[in-house]
């Protein structure tokens, strides 16, 4: 009794505190979160959406239309921006099957209590140079169908489609390399002049992806005090307006707007689908950075402050991302699975304001009620007689089971080689839910119930997995499967 007393004052506590970070503060009301779902071990969806609520969220962007979220986000106040994935674009270039994804992911949601949909994503990224070109003639048809579909369906004027677009879809030349110059990317300049005109006509936003920390990544000259918001002892000036630039935000941002006007649409509004700072994978992929890097943004968000081509504005923004992801592919980098403001268990990284106010000793508020597996991990075994095969045990654990905390300049770098070996073997016996036998590796590991994580390392438990998370993935797939039929049968639901 006394035990659930406390735990109901601790949720108490913890409203009182969310309350107080969003009451008369206009930040945390109009941002949004990116809400992915390529993990191992999902919290349900219900958690994740009364965590964004607890926390003043009022906006998120899927990567999918899956039902799980969908039908946890209906009846609230949340606004949504639901997407088509790359892999669906090449079909939506038939009208009557982005009819038919419409009626079965948009429609069907749009009545009282339903789902607040904003925005329709087609397709994520699609002109990335890693694809090759795959998705470049199917992009704009697909788009055009979406919207096309949403105006038939009576929804066109208040659900509206775009295309989130990495910023490497616009650049500088290198004669010219500043903000005032920008252009659209010269392989693609008359696609996407195409697709902004679609986006201006329609009424829908420019969706761009802008990721400082990438800079850094990409180059160890480039200054690391451009990366954030506070000033720069280099700021770079525009040779073409004069304007001098203290972070690649701005910058970034600007060479975006230049390019938009140079392709005839300078007043398209530009939603921001993707910003934010990882935390591990990298040496500059830790929490302090992170930490420094929102606090920058969102006092620059609350200030409406804007940037110098579009001053006093306040730029809608969707934070990347809610949670870690540790199924994510680490193509990029070891740092794409460590991206979340929480961890992989809806609990808080570092401290943050989500009102940009600048208040230190400010926490978002933890996701409620999660459940974990028992409290043991999976490490080396002391009387181990054979440690020669140790080595292959590690490599087929971290191929089924994330590693990347490993990596140099990641915080689990410091440990020794039996650390590293403890480390993945414990992330496999987690992943594997701890079942029988997922801790063994031919005698070289052995179950405890001693916490072997250390200051800068923390070793996962993980948390329970969901039996409706599963059974939603088997129906989303069968509903994918259906539309596929639908569309080869070209028959309407």
């Amino acid at each position: 009794m006394a035990a659930a007393s406390y735990d109901r004052l601790a949720v108490a506590a913890s409203l009182l505190v969310a309350a107080v970070v969003v009451a008369g503060l206009p930040a945390a009301g109009a941002l949004g979160v990116n809400w992915g779902t390529m993990a191992t071990h999902r919290l349900p969806p219900g958690t994740v959406v009364r965590m964004l609520e607890d926390n003043g969220i009022r906006k998120v962007k899927l990567f999918d239309a899956d039902a799980g979220p969908m039908d946890a986000l209906a009846g609230t106040s949340v606004e949504v921006m639901v997407a088509i994935p790359n892999n669906m674009l090449d079909m939506m270039t038939d009208y009557g099957t982005a009819r038919d994804w419409v009626h079965q992911n948009v429609s069907r949601y749009n009545f009282d209590g339903g789902v607040n949909i904003k925005y329709v994503a087609v397709g994520n990224e699609p002109f990335l140079s890693s694809f090759n070109g795959t998705f470049l003639n199917v992009t704009l048809p697909a788009l055009q169908n979406i919207q096309r579909a949403l105006n038939d369906a009576g929804l066109g004027d208040s659900i509206k489609a775009t295309v989130p677009l990495n910023a490497d879809v616009y650049n500088s030349p290198t004669e010219s390399p500043y903000p005032s110059a920008g252009r659209f990317r010269s392989d693609i300049a008359d696609l996407m002049t195409e697709i902004v005109q679609f986006l201006n006509q329609s009424g829908a936003p420019f969706t761009v992806n802008i990721y400082p920390f990438l800079s850094l990544y990409d180059s160890d000259d480039f200054p690391l005090d451009y990366a954030f918001f506070d000033g720069t002892s280099s700021p770079v000036v525009d040779a073409g307006n004069g304007i001098r630039y203290t972070n690649v935000f701005d910058a970034n941002f600007d060479t975006l707007v230049s390019a938009l006007a140079a392709a005839g649409v300078g007043g398209l509004p530009v939603v921001v689908g993707e910003v934010g700072w990882p935390t591990d994978g990298d040496k500059h992929a830790t929490a302090a950075y992170a930490q420094k890097f929102y606090a920058g943004l969102l006092r620059k968000l609350a200030a409406n402050a804007g940037t110098p081509l579009r001053p006093g504005q306040y730029i809608e923004v969707y934070l990347f991302s809610l949670v870690d992801e540790d199924a994510k592919s680490v193509a990029p980098g070891n740092f794409e699975r460590h991206w979340g403001i929480m961890r992989y268990d809806g609990q808080p990284k570092y401290g943050m304001d989500l009102s940009g106010q600048g208040r230190t000793n400010t926490a978002l508020v933890a996701a409620r009620g999660v459940q974990y597996l028992p409290r043991q991990w999976c490490v080396v075994n002391p009387n181990a007689q054979d440690m020669s095969k140790i080595g292959d045990g590690v490599t087929y654990a971290c191929t089924f089971s994330d590693c990347t905390s490993l990596g140099y300049g990641s915080s689990c770098n410091g440990l020794d080689a039996g650390g590293n070996a403890s480390y993945a073997f414990n992330m496999y016996f987690q992943v594997q839910n701890q079942v029988e036998g997922s801790c063994d590796f031919q005698g070289l590991a052995v179950p405890t119930a001693q916490n072997p994580s250390t200051d800068a390392c923390n070793f996962t438990i993980q948390i329970t997995p969901s039996a409706a998370g599963r059974r939603r993935r088997a129906i989303a797939a069968t509903a994918l499967l259906l539309l596929v039929l639908l569309a080869a049968l070209h028959v309407a639901p």
